[in-house]
Protein backbone atom coordinates (compact mmCIF):
# COMPACT_ATOMS: atom_id res chain seq x y z
CA UNK A 1 0.00 0.00 0.00
CA UNK A 2 1.12 3.49 -0.69
CA UNK A 3 0.38 6.36 0.83
CA UNK A 4 2.07 9.38 -0.91
CA UNK A 5 5.38 8.70 -1.30
CA UNK A 6 5.09 6.50 1.85
CA UNK A 7 4.86 2.02 1.15
CA UNK A 8 3.09 0.65 3.85
CA UNK A 9 4.09 -2.74 4.67
CA UNK A 10 6.81 -5.61 5.67
CA UNK A 11 10.05 -4.48 6.35
CA UNK A 12 9.17 -0.46 6.60
CA UNK A 13 8.95 1.18 9.25
CA UNK A 14 5.36 1.41 11.32
CA UNK A 15 3.03 4.33 9.89
CA UNK A 16 1.56 5.71 13.62
CA UNK A 17 -1.97 7.73 13.21
CA UNK A 18 -2.91 10.24 15.79
CA UNK A 19 -6.89 9.94 16.21
CA UNK A 20 -7.99 13.61 16.68
CA UNK A 21 -11.51 12.77 16.94
CA UNK A 22 -13.30 14.79 19.31
CA UNK A 23 -10.47 16.07 21.51
CA UNK A 24 -10.53 19.13 19.91
CA UNK A 25 -13.33 19.85 22.36
CA UNK A 26 -15.13 22.25 19.67
CA UNK A 27 -12.15 24.84 19.43
CA UNK A 28 -10.11 25.69 16.23
CA UNK A 29 -7.04 26.48 17.91
CA UNK A 30 -7.30 23.58 19.99
CA UNK A 31 -7.47 21.58 16.70
CA UNK A 32 -4.06 22.88 15.11
CA UNK A 33 -2.24 22.32 18.78
CA UNK A 34 -3.42 18.84 18.39
CA UNK A 35 -1.60 18.93 15.11
CA UNK A 36 1.72 20.00 16.23
CA UNK A 37 1.85 18.33 19.52
CA UNK A 38 1.08 15.34 17.11
CA UNK A 39 4.16 15.72 15.06
CA UNK A 40 6.23 16.40 17.94
CA UNK A 41 5.23 13.40 19.65
CA UNK A 42 6.50 11.45 16.81
CA UNK A 43 3.22 10.80 14.79
CA UNK A 44 3.09 10.00 10.84
CA UNK A 45 -0.52 11.14 10.61
CA UNK A 46 -3.00 13.10 11.90
CA UNK A 47 -6.71 11.80 11.30
CA UNK A 48 -10.27 13.66 12.03
CA UNK A 49 -13.64 12.36 11.05
CA UNK A 50 -16.05 14.12 8.50
CA UNK A 51 -19.74 13.99 9.77
CA UNK A 52 -22.76 16.01 10.83
CA UNK A 53 -24.96 14.82 13.07
CA UNK A 54 -27.71 14.66 10.40
CA UNK A 55 -25.34 12.88 8.34
CA UNK A 56 -24.61 10.16 10.52
CA UNK A 57 -28.22 9.90 11.96
CA UNK A 58 -31.48 11.58 12.53
CA UNK A 59 -32.69 13.63 15.51
CA UNK A 60 -34.63 10.90 17.40
CA UNK A 61 -35.86 10.08 21.23
CA UNK A 62 -36.88 6.60 20.23
CA UNK A 63 -35.02 4.31 22.23
CA UNK A 64 -33.23 2.89 19.53
CA UNK A 65 -31.01 6.13 19.34
CA UNK A 66 -30.12 6.04 23.14
CA UNK A 67 -26.78 4.26 24.59
CA UNK A 68 -27.46 2.44 27.70
CA UNK A 69 -23.88 1.35 29.05
CA UNK A 70 -20.20 1.99 28.51
CA UNK A 71 -18.23 5.36 27.95
CA UNK A 72 -21.30 6.81 26.62
CA UNK A 73 -24.14 5.31 28.72
CA UNK A 74 -27.59 7.69 28.29
CA UNK A 75 -26.45 9.64 25.70
CA UNK A 76 -28.72 10.10 22.66
CA UNK A 77 -26.94 9.54 19.39
CA UNK A 78 -27.25 13.01 17.87
CA UNK A 79 -26.22 14.97 20.92
CA UNK A 80 -23.21 13.07 21.20
CA UNK A 81 -22.44 13.86 17.68
CA UNK A 82 -23.17 17.27 17.92
CA UNK A 83 -20.74 17.63 20.59
CA UNK A 84 -18.29 15.21 18.48
CA UNK A 85 -18.17 16.34 15.27
CA UNK A 86 -15.69 18.14 13.74
CA UNK A 87 -17.08 21.20 11.77
CA UNK A 88 -16.79 20.89 8.10
CA UNK A 89 -15.74 24.68 7.13
CA UNK A 90 -12.77 23.75 9.62
CA UNK A 91 -11.53 20.87 7.58
CA UNK A 92 -9.41 22.58 4.54
CA UNK A 93 -7.56 24.97 7.16
CA UNK A 94 -6.64 21.62 9.28
CA UNK A 95 -5.18 20.44 6.56
CA UNK A 96 -3.64 23.16 5.55
CA UNK A 97 -2.03 23.31 9.32
CA UNK A 98 -0.84 19.62 8.99
CA UNK A 99 0.74 20.37 5.37
CA UNK A 100 2.50 23.16 6.84
CA UNK A 101 3.93 21.07 10.11
CA UNK A 102 4.59 18.03 8.17
CA UNK A 103 2.23 15.53 9.02
CA UNK A 104 0.13 13.67 6.91
CA UNK A 105 -3.54 14.34 7.14
CA UNK A 106 -7.28 12.41 6.49
CA UNK A 107 -10.54 11.41 7.05
CA UNK A 108 -12.78 8.86 7.98
CA UNK A 109 -16.06 9.79 5.76
CA UNK A 110 -19.73 8.33 7.23
CA UNK A 111 -21.61 9.05 3.84
CA UNK A 112 -21.41 10.28 0.37
CA UNK A 113 -21.59 14.41 1.08
CA UNK A 114 -18.74 13.57 3.08
CA UNK A 115 -16.90 11.90 0.49
CA UNK A 116 -17.24 14.47 -2.22
CA UNK A 117 -16.21 17.52 0.45
CA UNK A 118 -12.84 15.91 1.39
CA UNK A 119 -11.83 15.21 -2.61
CA UNK A 120 -12.86 19.13 -2.97
CA UNK A 121 -10.09 19.44 -0.27
CA UNK A 122 -7.69 17.19 -1.78
CA UNK A 123 -7.66 14.50 1.11
CA UNK A 124 -4.98 11.88 -0.42
CA UNK A 125 -6.61 8.69 1.51
CA UNK A 126 -9.60 7.59 3.34
CA UNK A 127 -10.32 5.91 6.80
CA UNK A 128 -13.55 3.73 6.90
CA UNK A 129 -14.95 3.18 10.67
CA UNK A 130 -15.60 0.15 12.03
CA UNK A 131 -19.49 0.74 12.40
CA UNK A 132 -19.03 1.73 8.81
CA UNK A 133 -17.45 -1.65 7.49
CA UNK A 134 -20.84 -2.79 6.61
CA UNK A 135 -22.60 -0.08 4.53
CA UNK A 136 -20.72 -1.47 1.45
CA UNK A 137 -22.37 1.51 -0.88
CA UNK A 138 -20.52 3.30 1.25
CA UNK A 139 -16.98 1.62 0.59
CA UNK A 140 -17.59 1.35 -3.17
CA UNK A 141 -18.29 4.95 -3.56
CA UNK A 142 -14.89 5.74 -1.23
CA UNK A 143 -13.00 3.09 -3.73
CA UNK A 144 -14.43 5.08 -6.90
CA UNK A 145 -11.89 7.45 -5.60
CA UNK A 146 -8.75 5.29 -6.46
CA UNK A 147 -7.20 6.76 -3.13
CA UNK A 148 -5.68 4.18 -0.38
CA UNK A 149 -8.12 3.13 1.89
CA UNK A 150 -7.60 2.05 5.83
CA UNK A 151 -11.03 -0.14 6.70
CA UNK A 152 -11.30 -1.02 10.58
CA UNK A 153 -12.61 -4.05 11.62
CA UNK A 154 -13.95 -3.96 14.98
CA UNK A 155 -16.86 -6.35 15.39
CA UNK A 156 -16.60 -7.39 11.77
CA UNK A 157 -17.10 -11.25 10.87
CA UNK A 158 -14.64 -12.76 8.18
CA UNK A 159 -17.62 -12.68 5.93
CA UNK A 160 -17.80 -8.81 6.93
CA UNK A 161 -14.46 -7.81 6.29
CA UNK A 162 -14.56 -10.00 3.04
CA UNK A 163 -17.44 -8.36 1.71
CA UNK A 164 -15.54 -4.95 2.31
CA UNK A 165 -12.45 -5.88 1.07
CA UNK A 166 -14.48 -7.35 -2.14
CA UNK A 167 -16.45 -3.78 -2.64
CA UNK A 168 -13.21 -1.88 -2.43
CA UNK A 169 -11.17 -4.38 -4.86
CA UNK A 170 -14.46 -4.21 -7.13
CA UNK A 171 -13.84 -0.72 -7.94
CA UNK A 172 -10.33 -1.89 -9.37
CA UNK A 173 -9.50 -0.42 -5.95
CA UNK A 174 -6.28 -2.97 -4.66
CA UNK A 175 -4.74 -0.21 -2.18
CA UNK A 176 -6.39 -1.36 1.30
CA UNK A 177 -4.85 -2.22 4.21
CA UNK A 178 -6.97 -3.40 7.12
CA UNK A 179 -7.08 -2.72 10.85
CA UNK A 180 -7.32 -5.09 13.99
CA UNK A 181 -9.82 -3.22 16.26
CA UNK A 182 -11.75 -3.71 19.57
CA UNK A 183 -14.90 -1.52 19.22
CA UNK A 184 -15.10 -0.77 22.69
CA UNK A 185 -13.87 2.43 24.41
CA UNK A 186 -12.09 1.97 26.42
CA UNK A 187 -11.01 -2.32 25.09
CA UNK A 188 -10.10 -4.40 27.44
CA UNK A 189 -6.14 -5.79 26.30
CA UNK A 190 -7.92 -9.43 26.78
CA UNK A 191 -10.38 -9.20 23.94
CA UNK A 192 -8.14 -7.42 21.39
CA UNK A 193 -7.17 -10.95 19.84
CA UNK A 194 -4.22 -9.59 17.79
CA UNK A 195 -3.68 -12.92 15.99
CA UNK A 196 -6.75 -12.11 14.43
CA UNK A 197 -4.43 -9.14 12.63
CA UNK A 198 -1.87 -12.05 10.97
CA UNK A 199 -4.67 -13.56 9.88
CA UNK A 200 -6.26 -11.00 8.21
CA UNK A 201 -3.09 -10.64 6.47
CA UNK A 202 -2.80 -14.22 4.99
CA UNK A 203 -6.05 -14.31 3.78
CA UNK A 204 -6.48 -11.00 1.86
CA UNK A 205 -3.09 -10.07 1.45
CA UNK A 206 -2.98 -6.84 2.36
CA UNK A 207 -0.75 -4.82 5.04
CA UNK A 208 -2.81 -4.92 8.51
CA UNK A 209 -2.64 -3.10 11.77
CA UNK A 210 -4.17 -2.08 14.97
CA UNK A 211 -6.86 0.57 15.43
CA UNK A 212 -6.19 0.56 19.15
CA UNK A 213 -8.61 1.94 21.96
CA UNK A 214 -7.12 0.40 24.52
CA UNK A 215 -5.31 1.87 27.42
CA UNK A 216 -0.81 2.48 27.68
CA UNK A 217 0.87 0.99 24.55
CA UNK A 218 1.13 -2.42 25.17
CA UNK A 219 -1.51 -3.43 22.93
CA UNK A 220 -0.16 -1.52 20.18
CA UNK A 221 4.02 -2.40 20.61
CA UNK A 222 2.59 -6.27 20.79
CA UNK A 223 0.85 -5.05 17.53
CA UNK A 224 3.93 -4.24 15.90
CA UNK A 225 5.72 -7.55 17.08
CA UNK A 226 3.05 -9.53 15.10
CA UNK A 227 3.56 -8.07 12.09
CA UNK A 228 1.44 -4.31 12.18
CA UNK A 229 2.29 -2.00 9.71
CA UNK A 230 -0.08 0.37 10.82
CA UNK A 231 -1.03 1.94 14.51
CA UNK A 232 -3.88 4.19 15.28
CA UNK A 233 -4.07 5.76 18.46
CA UNK A 234 -6.65 8.42 19.61
CA UNK A 235 -5.20 11.23 20.98
CA UNK A 236 -5.29 14.51 23.11
CA UNK A 237 -3.60 17.53 24.59
CA UNK A 238 -4.89 16.66 27.99
CA UNK A 239 -7.59 14.39 29.06
CA UNK A 240 -8.30 17.12 31.95
CA UNK A 241 -10.28 18.62 28.69
CA UNK A 242 -12.97 16.27 28.88
CA UNK A 243 -15.11 15.17 25.52
CA UNK A 244 -16.31 12.37 24.47
CA UNK A 245 -12.94 10.42 23.09
CA UNK A 246 -10.69 12.18 25.98
CA UNK A 247 -11.48 9.24 28.81
CA UNK A 248 -9.64 6.59 26.27
CA UNK A 249 -7.22 9.10 24.27
CA UNK A 250 -3.69 9.11 25.06
CA UNK A 251 -1.79 12.84 25.81
CA UNK A 252 1.04 13.89 24.00
CA UNK A 253 3.95 12.19 26.77
CA UNK A 254 2.30 8.97 26.68
CA UNK A 255 1.71 8.98 22.85
CA UNK A 256 5.49 9.90 22.15
CA UNK A 257 6.54 7.39 24.65
CA UNK A 258 4.43 4.58 22.58
CA UNK A 259 6.50 5.64 19.49
CA UNK A 260 9.56 5.32 21.02
CA UNK A 261 8.61 2.44 22.19
CA UNK A 262 7.51 0.65 18.52
CA UNK A 263 10.54 2.13 17.38
CA UNK A 264 12.70 -0.04 19.66
CA UNK A 265 10.34 -3.06 19.03
CA UNK A 266 11.40 -2.69 15.63
CA UNK A 267 14.79 -2.37 16.16
CA UNK A 268 14.59 -5.71 18.11
CA UNK A 269 12.90 -7.64 15.61
CA UNK A 270 15.68 -6.57 13.15
CA UNK A 271 16.29 -9.59 10.43
CA UNK A 272 16.96 -13.12 10.12
CA UNK A 273 21.15 -13.49 11.05
CA UNK A 274 23.04 -16.11 12.59
CA UNK A 275 26.38 -15.89 14.08
CA UNK A 276 28.23 -13.04 16.54
CA UNK A 277 26.42 -9.80 15.79
CA UNK A 278 29.03 -6.67 15.81
CA UNK A 279 28.53 -6.36 19.42
CA UNK A 280 29.25 -9.91 20.21
CA UNK A 281 31.99 -10.08 18.45
CA UNK A 282 34.87 -9.22 21.12
CA UNK A 283 33.28 -11.49 23.38
CA UNK A 284 33.90 -14.73 21.47
CA UNK A 285 37.32 -14.75 23.14
CA UNK A 286 35.45 -15.52 26.46
CA UNK A 287 33.89 -18.57 25.14
CA UNK A 288 35.15 -22.02 26.55
CA UNK A 289 37.98 -24.13 24.68
CA UNK A 290 40.39 -26.68 25.85
CA UNK A 291 43.72 -25.79 28.08
CA UNK A 292 46.18 -27.61 29.81
CA UNK A 293 45.49 -27.74 33.43
CA UNK A 294 48.85 -29.25 34.82
CA UNK A 295 52.38 -29.70 33.52
CA UNK A 296 52.59 -32.25 30.30
CA UNK A 297 56.13 -34.31 30.28
CA UNK A 298 57.06 -35.66 27.16
CA UNK A 299 55.42 -38.72 26.31
CA UNK A 300 52.81 -38.20 29.20
CA UNK A 301 49.04 -39.14 27.66
CA UNK A 302 46.58 -36.42 27.66
CA UNK A 303 43.83 -37.42 30.23
CA UNK A 304 40.74 -35.53 31.74
CA UNK A 305 43.27 -35.03 34.78
CA UNK A 306 45.88 -32.86 32.81
CA UNK A 307 43.01 -30.80 30.51
CA UNK A 308 39.95 -29.08 30.71
CA UNK A 309 37.39 -27.44 28.66
CA UNK A 310 37.22 -24.00 30.41
CA UNK A 311 37.01 -20.36 29.67
CA UNK A 312 38.38 -18.52 27.77
CA UNK A 313 38.52 -19.68 24.14
CA UNK A 314 41.86 -19.08 23.05
CA UNK A 315 42.37 -22.92 22.48
CA UNK A 316 41.20 -25.77 20.47
CA UNK A 317 37.27 -26.00 20.38
CA UNK A 318 35.45 -28.38 22.63
CA UNK A 319 34.45 -30.21 20.03
CA UNK A 320 37.69 -31.90 19.73
CA UNK A 321 38.14 -32.73 23.20
CA UNK A 322 37.58 -36.43 22.88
Amino acid sequence: MHIGNREIGDGQPTYIIAEMSANHAGEIDRAKEIIHAAKEAGADCIKIQTYTPDTITIDCDMPYFHISEGTWNGENLYQLYKKAFTPWEWQKELKDEADKTGIDFFSSPFDNTAVDFLESIDVDFYKVASFELVDIPLIEYIASTGKPIIISTGMATLAEIDEAVRAARGQKNEDIALLRCASAYPAITGQMNLKTMQNMKETFGVPVGLSDHSMGSVGAVTAVALGASIIEKHFCINRSIKTPDSSFSMNAKEFEQMVKDIRQAEMAMGCVKYGPTEQEKSNIQFRRSIFCVSDIKKGEKITENNIRIIRPGYGLEPKYYK
